[in-house]
Order: C-alpha cells, then structure tokens, then sequence
C-alpha cells in the first residue's frame, strides 16, 4: 500500500509540475515500475483541455464594450450641458428622448437593450444618453432624483413629459412615444432649454440618485 501511494504522488506531481524538465524525471521512473499505472491517470489529458479552454474564453472576453457603450445610429452620448442644449437646439422638430442612466444601475442595465431596440425601429426620433455620473449638476438642475430617468423633447414645445421607467414597465415610454411622435410645425428651438443654465433652488448638493 506505501509503494501506490508513493507512485499516485508522482503522478500528481507529474500533472501539476510547472517545468518540462521535473515532468521528465517523474516520469521515466514509473514507465520502468513494475507495478500497474492507477487508473487516475486517464483523466488526466481531459482535466488539460479543460483548463485551457477556460484560459481562451478569458482572453476572448477581453475588449468588448460596456453595455452603456452599445448605441444604434440614432442614439448620441452627451458628456456635458453644453453637448445637451446643443444636441436639442439641432434636433429640429424630431422627438427627442433624453435617458438619464448611471454604468451602476441594475436596472438601466436591464432596460438598455429593450430602449437600443426601439430606437432602432424609430430612426426618427432621436435618443440622447446622460451618464448621470459624469453629468451631476445638470441632472440636479433638472430634478433627475432616480434611474433610470427619462426626459421627452420637441421643437418650441420643450420639455413634453418626464417620469422615471423600468423594464417592466417599458410600455410607458411607448405610450409616450406614441402621443408625442406626430406630425407637427417647428417654430423654433425649445423655449425651455434655457432654463437648464439657471442655478438650482432647492436641490441637494451631493445627493445621489437612486435606481426604481
């Protein structure tokens, strides 16, 4: 019993050994033994492929974007309040859909694919992305309080509606689209955007939104 304890040792050593060289010489005295290979060492070559696989899946994973990175054609990032009033300014008479989101929020996460979806199918309309994160004080000043967070623009009309929307109740947002995304006149830019410039009255200074 002490001598296959001694061989299955080797064996293992063999399996984990890191060098070619150690392998070698763990290897050559059991080829010469007498006694019978255990069984063990069949599963051995599977257990290999195995570990390997799992190193070319983490490699292949590497470099893909974020999900908040994957936009359709007619979605815009903004990065700053300047970005936003500008971006409405040029939107015309499109409809206008702002999403106020955070990278951290579960449940933006959760909607995002359903919302790049949409947008996809109403290449009229156009969609703008706020990261709540890097845009803190804009969003305070429009009382942006939980994410995911949606804002509804459309030419001199401004701001037509605004509420807070999850995945399970994504058919508001349609609603919405559905009232707002009608034919119509422009007669200029939104007359409410100015008012994103104006100080905050009663907001908190660093409160954090909240995901619904």
């Amino acid at each position: 019993m002490a001598y296959v304890d001694v061989i299955r040792l080797q064996f293992q050593s063999f399996f984990f050994s890191p060098s070619p060289l150690s392998a070698k010489r763990l290897f050559y005295p059991l080829a010469y033994s007498s006694a019978p290979a255990p069984p063990a060492t069949l599963a051995f070559a599977p257990r290999k492929q195995l570990l390997s696989f799992k190193v070319c899946a983490t490699v292949a994973e590497t470099g893909q974007p974020k999900w908040w990175e994957k936009n359709a054609p007619n979605m815009i990032d903004i990065h700053s309040t300047q970005e936003f009033l500008s971006a409405l300014s040029q939107a015309g008479d499109r409809l206008v859909i702002v999403e106020f989101y955070g990278t951290w929020c579960a449940s933006c996460r959760a909607l995002f694919p359903k919302l790049c979806r949409t947008a996809e199918e109403h290449p009229e309309i156009l969609f703008l992305k706020v990261n709540f994160d890097e845009n803190k004080p804009m969003c305070k000043r429009l009382n942006v309080k939980v994410l995911p967070y949606f804002h509804f623009y459309r030419g001199a009309e401004g701001q037509l509606e605004s509420f807070s929307c999850s995945l399970a109740k994504f058919q508001k947002i349609k609603d919405a689209m559905e009232i707002h995304n009608t034919a119509r006149c422009s007669i200029g830019p939104p007359v409410s955007i100015g008012d994103l410039l104006a100080e905050p009255s009663s907001v908190a200074k660093d409160r954090p939104a909240e995901s619904v």
